[in-house]
């Protein structure tokens, strides 16, 4: 693996223009994204494409491919111009990701561009994250969520209903219970009905995926 440092370095002695990493960063980006996509589409059947989108920016971006690098301690074999060794860029994520960028695309010239053989690499990659992708579903806006899985599963949007309120009017707390085709699926309480409303549909997103 070779940083455009150390071609540069390298140049006077012969070195090839363009043999460094940077075309196959180019080339394994593009492939790294196209396999995210379908990996996501797959796992996450229920979701839409806002959120899909939000999923796949979560799992390409800088800091998480960077530890996809450091866990293949990928960094030993990157070749570092003088400069760049001393400024400890083999520790920085953004060479880190771009180097397993590179590998990427270096990888899917390797197998002939048989992108299947790409998947095969990085599912268990994206599989060992998805715990932490779990924890970015909740943070999308479960109302949204939860409406995608009813049109899907029952052809119907999510019902909510106050079934209380207290407090005074400038302080009141309502509670909302949520249902899809006439079955009870989760209750939320909150300081408004939008709030009562999205922990509601939390709770139902808990029982239904």
């Amino acid at each position: 693996m070779t940083h455009r440092s150390y071609a540069h370095e390298k140049a006077k002695s012969g070195i090839q223009p363009g043999s460094d990493n940077e075309r196959l960063e180019f080339l394994g980006d593009c492939v790294l994204n196209f396999v995210t996509g379908d990996f996501l589409y797959e796992h996450f059947p229920y979701k839409a494409e806002g959120e899909l989108t939000t999923l796949r920016a979560a799992l390409v971006n800088e800091a998480q491919v960077a530890a996809f690098a450091n866990a293949i301690e990928l960094g030993q074999y990157l070749k570092l111009g003088v400069g760049a060794e001393r400024d400890r860029s083999r520790d920085r994520a953004s060479v880190l990701s771009s180097t397993f960028e590179a590998l990427i695309g270096a990888y899917y010239l390797d197998c002939d561009g048989d992108i299947e053989s790409i998947r095969i690499y990085l599912e268990p990659v994206f599989e060992s994250v998805v715990p932490a992708l779990e924890n970015i579903v909740t943070q999308i806006n479960p109302k949204s969520q939860l409406q995608n899985w009813a049109q899907i599963q029952h052809h119907e949007i999510p019902e909510y209903k106050i079934v209380a309120s207290s407090g005074p009017d400038h302080s009141k707390t309502f509670t909302v219970d949520v249902s899809v085709a006439g079955q009870p699926l989760g209750r939320g309480r909150g300081q408004s009905k939008q709030i009562a409303e999205k922990l509601a549909a939390q709770q139902a997103l808990k029982k239904v995926l």
